[in-house]
């Protein structure tokens, strides 16, 4: 990752930055970032982090974020940014992020923000997941949150609710099938990469389809 000057924002990719990384608090080898992505119609943050106030200043030097996308419920116990943004989630995780964040505006189906991003619905999780496909013309980026993210160098699953396990592996069958080429979860474990890029079509359903296999035979990852 190359850093931007003496900002705390680093360039994964080309107009993709993040946030620098927090501890998650119940499991601290697991690091999470936030995402600013630079777009002609007006930057966007994906996931809720402690970055984002802490790069907050930096953010806003890059231009006024349009909106802040949030991937799952469980971003909202960091609590509002400091940062003038609307925020927007998921309607069936609205009443847990509203008790600490201000809700700006709800997804509730595939939908698209301008011609480059489109909002996945991919419940299992949380009921409200929702993964954010950003296409650059170069890449494809797929931000899943938690709802696909990196142990120690594998793609896991984190699945909290066996009543959510069926909608986890729709929601598994439904990305198998999405192009995308590199993926940006929420949090990693310390030492893997914070954004992965996939090595072909066959890796991804391999690995995708590994998740599936473990979900389905009642795992949690």
């Amino acid at each position: 990752m190359t850093p931007t000057g003496s900002s705390p924002l680093e360039t994964p990719f080309d107009g993709l930055l993040s946030t620098p990384p927090s501890r998650l608090p119940y499991q601290h080898n697991v690091l999470l970032r936030s995402y600013v992505l630079q777009r002609t119609g007006g930057s966007v943050i994906v996931y809720n982090s402690p970055g984002v106030s802490e790069a907050a200043s930096a953010i806003e030097q890059l231009g006024p974020p349009d909106r802040l996308l949030v991937n799952h419920a469980h971003e909202a116990m960091y609590g509002q940014p400091d940062l003038d943004i609307e925020v927007w989630i998921h309607r069936a995780d609205r009443q847990e992020v509203g008790k600490t964040l201000q809700i700006a505006g709800t997804f509730d189906q595939r939908q698209r923000i301008g011609s480059d991003i489109e909002v996945i619905p991919t419940p299992g999780h949380t009921p409200g997941t929702c993964s954010f496909l950003w296409d650059t013309g170069e890449h494809r980026f797929l931000f899943t949150g938690d709802f696909i993210w990196v142990e120690n160098g594998e793609w896991k699953a984190v699945v909290l609710n066996p009543a959510l396990r069926d909608q986890y592996l729709s929601s598994l069958a439904l990305v198998r099938d999405i192009d995308f080429d590199v993926l940006v979860p929420w949090g990693v474990t310390e030492g893997d990469s914070p954004v992965w890029l996939v090595d072909s079509p066959e890796d991804r359903r391999r690995r995708l389809d590994l998740i599936a296999e473990r979900v389905s035979a009642g795992g949690n990852r």
